[in-house]
């Protein structure tokens, strides 16, 4: 069976960066499962896995386009501690949850902290970067209808969300 959309789709992964260096893995834990043509996985590694079977083995590099988008620097600010109200211990490279104007909820990632001064980061910790997959399709099945309706696989007790 081919990857097509509405296929639930079963890979293994390495994600590394220009340098070589290991971001994510599947290594030593569970394959990835993921609702192909739902926009479960960044746009660029979908595409170059529409048509592959199970057993394939490919090396995908996806830019920054067709990954997390490009580094968008007004996404980047510094605010001060007290807009923090409840968090005593800010440290960076913390994770955040933000509302932003439209009401619509965003991760937001601490960069600095420097006395009272906060900088934010809106962006995806890999927007613009060029990401390089490693990756085996272990399986790919027909998704269930529920899986459909709900856009994502469901897990082995069939609706792990």
């Amino acid at each position: 069976m081919l990857i097509a959309a509405n296929k639930a789709v079963a890979i293994e992964y390495t994600l590394t960066d220009d340098d070589g260096d290991v971001v994510d893995s599947s290594a030593g834990g569970p394959a990835l499962v993921y609702l192909h043509g739902a926009g479960n996985i960044v746009q660029g590694l979908e595409a170059a896995l529409e048509g592959k079977e199970a057993g394939a083995e490919l090396a995908v590099v996806v830019e920054p386009e067709d990954g997390y988008g490009e580094f968008i620097p007004e996404l980047v600010s510094t605010l001060s501690r007290d807009m923090f109200e409840g968090i005593d211990d800010l440290e960076v490279g913390m994770q955040l949850q933000a509302e932003d104007p439209d009401g619509d909820v965003q991760i937001i990632t601490v960069r600095e902290v420097d006395g009272d001064d906060v900088t934010i980061d809106g962006n995806h910790p890999l927007a613009g970067q060029r990401l390089h997959f490693q990756i085996k399709v272990v399986e790919v099945r027909d998704a269930t209808e529920d899986e459909l309706a709900h856009g994502h696989v469901h897990g082995e007790d069939d609706h792990d969300h």
